[in-house]
């Protein structure tokens, strides 16, 4: 897609006045974008596909505040951010991603206050949610949604939610916690999301114990590369033949990545972002950076060349790439970013244990 074509697109979803025009903006981006993934570096690739993402959702949160200021005069009481968890949180998203999200807002002092936040946030995020489906993103089948009201609440909520899982540091808790390491705010206040990451940076720094329980998840994905070097394949149905990409590949590395920024209390979510930072700190040595890069960019396009259905209008895959797109150069590429995979997993588990060895 020209730079031109692209800006063009993007200022028309800022114009946009309903969901109608912004479903089609996105089905024109979606046959743009994949007509490029083969000619494009897939890291910048990534970069322009998710603002476009971010565009979108941001303009779907705008055209919902404006919808409930027009039918009952009702604006946000407090300040708030729709955030992004998973892949969105990470800049990441394909082109078929589902939601993945929440919505963080303002404590209030006074009771009246609170009440009329905690009722306009309940529908705000319905109509937020509704369009985000008219447009063609799934719901996260995990429940990770700004409809449920795990996702849903005031900042001082957020807190005590993350701490009850620090303190209790349960497999369930630290999957919870993982995912809201990558929690990003995509509209309205982001500094509600910044002092919520700043609580959990604290008290690792403080109890970095913390780490091996955040450890056994983030191992719990393995490469799918067999101890003699060959692919593992999906052995049954119709996927048989073909790779898990998903989880495979790009789950097991960016989970490893995550974790040590973490460690290092890195303030960045994307993967690229967290590498660079960790390379800018001396966290890690160029040559392994540049690794895991080249690993990252190989799993964000063979992710992305997996194949897609509509399913009620909405964008879905199953993340796999069939034994007919494993071609001997693609075959060579993945096998490239399990190896490089497989390292990271390794590197991650010792410096995580020198960690805590050191206190």
């Amino acid at each position: 897609m020209e730079l031109r074509s692209l800006e063009k697109i993007r200022s028309k979803i800022q114009s946009a006045d309903c969901i109608q025009q912004l479903r089609q903006l996105r089905d024109q981006l979606h046959e743009e974008f994949q007509r490029r993934l083969l000619h494009s570096h897939s890291l910048d690739w990534n970069r322009e596909l998710n603002q476009v993402h971010d565009q979108l959702i941001s303009r779907v949160a705008r055209l919902a505040e404006e919808a409930l200021k027009q039918e009952g005069g009702a604006s946000a009481p407090v300040p708030y951010a729709l955030c992004l968890f998973g892949s969105g949180g990470r800049g990441e998203q394909t082109l078929w991603s589902d939601q993945d999200n929440g919505l963080i807002y303002e404590d209030s002092v006074e009771h009246e206050t609170r009440a009329k936040a905690d009722s306009y946030f309940i529908i705000l995020s319905a109509r937020i949610s509704e369009m985000l489906q008219q447009l063609g993103y799934p719901l996260c089948s995990g429940g990770v949604i700004c409809t449920n009201d795990r996702w849903r609440k005031p900042w001082s909520e957020y807190r005590s939610m993350l701490h009850e899982w620090l303190q209790a540091p349960n497999w369930e808790h630290m999957r919870y916690l993982l995912i809201m390491a990558d929690m990003r705010a995509v509209h309205g206040d982001s500094t509600l999301v910044a002092r919520l990451m700043q609580e959990l940076t604290s008290y690792i720094d403080d109890n970095p114990v913390i780490l091996e329980h955040l450890l056994h998840n983030t191992l719990h994905h393995k490469i799918s590369l067999g101890v003699f070097g060959q692919l593992i394949k999906e052995r049954y149905g119709e996927e048989a033949g073909g790779v898990d990409i998903k989880y495979g590949a790009y789950i097991p590395i960016v989970n490893g990545i995550r974790l040590l920024g973490i460690e290092a209390g890195i303030k960045a979510t994307s993967t690229e972002g967290r590498i660079a930072a960790l390379l800018e700190a001396g966290v890690v040595e160029e040559e392994i950076a540049h690794d895991w890069l080249e690993a990252l960019s190989i799993a964000l396009k063979l992710r992305s060349l997996t194949p897609f259905q509509m399913e009620d209008g909405h964008y879905t895959t199953r993340g796999k790439l069939p034994a007919d797109r494993l071609t001997k150069e693609r075959t060579s590429e993945l096998k490239l970013c399990l190896r490089i995979g497989n390292d990271l997993q390794k590197y991650v588990k010792k410096t995580v244990h020198k960690e805590i060895e050191q206190g």
